[in-house]
């Protein structure tokens, strides 16, 4: 179970090298599984069922029995498809020294030299004349960052984020987007929009003396959609008194603040349309909200075995010690008391072993999707994790076992045994 955990997890990753595409990969799964989607410009389903929706690079399903009454609250499993990176600029074509180049910047906070000499893919989204869009993928490395030689660099002189992060891809000095298109039959006279972005062209793996770790891109924060994807389908049609829902939002990696990220309207239009789809009034969308909970899912630092002294000394995190409960009193993570009690029992009800996290009081803590998304809706909201090592690089690493524990833990938040 563990291992075939894992490489469900790598598969995942593999064919998610965007928002957009890791968006595709959920629909695709739940689709398998029965659930219909539905477009937010039609009218919303009255009959109780399983649907999704999507919005860009974010996707909102939920689930809900026949006898679900109208306020029911919602068990909501929360989590981001985005992931620090190098994105092409608008105009990316330079030439130097016979070297086709392209432009890159960054995305989010990556730890920019682990996207140094790697075999970089590219992939994203095309909007076409037409109004459609489609997904792109070069598939194979086709693009790469080189470092300066430290012959020519004996200092170890800092990165300029605006000078060093260009990636060479041809000695043809030709236009990249137009061959990108190409490549997935398009005209590029076709293509009016684009957002393009670098990916790792090496597959996801598991490593270790007996395949304990998997080392992957974006884990941060890819493990918990696939994770809570599985945890929200393998608990099922709900029987008590509330619906299930999954929400991956875009978008976290830089605040959140987009049609489509945390702090906009999807999820509580998506609550409230259900609602009253069901026959229900505003009142009926209060209360559900009122009795709705989330378990707002974003990757953990596990104590890093060569930098122990920058964790909190009382909190150390075990890579394959199972999912973690972040706490922070200046509200970083959304957790209080009671939502700390409630996937405690959830840890519980799945035999999952718990720890409990805090960021040492004299760093600046990151946060997740759970505070806005908290503030944004008024649901009580829980911020978990599993633990990873190399948060924010090209490639990161974590236990194969905690992708088993944290689904098993997210399907009993979604699920309650009471």
């Amino acid at each position: 179970m563990v291992t075939a955990s894992a490489a469900g997890l790598c598969r995942f990753v593999d064919a998610s090298p965007t928002p957009f595409h890791a968006v595709r990969t959920a629909a695709e799964e739940l689709t398998e599984a029965g659930f219909v989607q539905v477009r937010e410009q039609d009218a919303w389903p009255t009959s109780p069922g399983d649907y999704f929706v999507i919005r860009g690079g974010s996707l909102v399903a939920w689930r809900e029995a026949a006898d679900t009454p109208a306020h029911a609250g919602f068990r909501v499993i929360g989590a981001h498809t985005d992931s620090p990176n190098l994105r092409i600029k608008q105009q990316h074509d330079r030439t130097f020294e016979g070297i086709a180049v392209v432009a890159l910047e960054p995305y989010g906070g990556p730890i920019l030299e682990s996207w140094f000499d790697r075999d970089l893919k590219v992939a994203g989204r095309l909007a076409l004349r037409d109004g459609s869009t489609a997904l792109v993928d070069s598939e194979e490395a086709v693009l790469r960052v080189p470092h300066l030689a430290i012959h020519l660099d004996r200092s170890g002189s800092d990165i300029d984020r605006q000078q060093h992060l260009n990636g060479i891809w041809s000695l043809d000095p030709s236009a990249f987007l137009p061959w990108l298109a190409g490549r997935a039959g398009i005209g590029a006279e076709e293509v009016l929009g684009w957002e393009v972005m670098t990916a790792d062209a090496q597959p996801s793996a598991l490593y270790g003396a007996d395949d304990e770790f998997v080392a992957a891109p974006r884990l941060d924060n890819l493990a918990t959609c696939y994770a809570g994807l599985r945890g929200f389908l393998d608990a099922g049609t709900p029987a008590g008194p509330y619906r299930t829902m999954l929400a991956l939002f875009d978008h976290e990696e830089v605040g959140s603040t987009s049609e489509r990220g945390a702090a906009s309207d999807l999820l509580a239009t998506t609550v409230e349309r259900t609602v009253l789809a069901a026959g229900g009034a505003r009142d009926d969308y209060h209360r559900a909200v009122a009795a709705s909970i989330c378990a707002s899912g974003d990757m953990a630092h596990a104590t890093h075995p060569n930098y122990a002294d920058r964790h909190e000394p009382l909190h150390h995190i075990t890579m394959g010690g199972g999912p973690v409960l972040k706490v922070n009193q200046n509200l970083r993570y959304a957790t209080d008391a009671e939502g700390a009690a409630e996937f405690a029992r959830a840890c519980d009800q799945a035999g999952v072993p718990l720890q409990r996290y805090i960021h040492r009081a004299d760093l600046p803590c990151g946060s997740t999707i759970g505070p806005m998304s908290a503030a944004r809706t008024g649901m009580l909201t829980i911020d978990v994790g599993a633990p990873q090592l190399a948060m924010h690089a090209a490639r990161e690493t974590m236990a194969a076992r905690d992708v088993e524990l944290y689904a098993r833990a997210l399907g009993a938040f979604a699920v309650p045994a009471r």
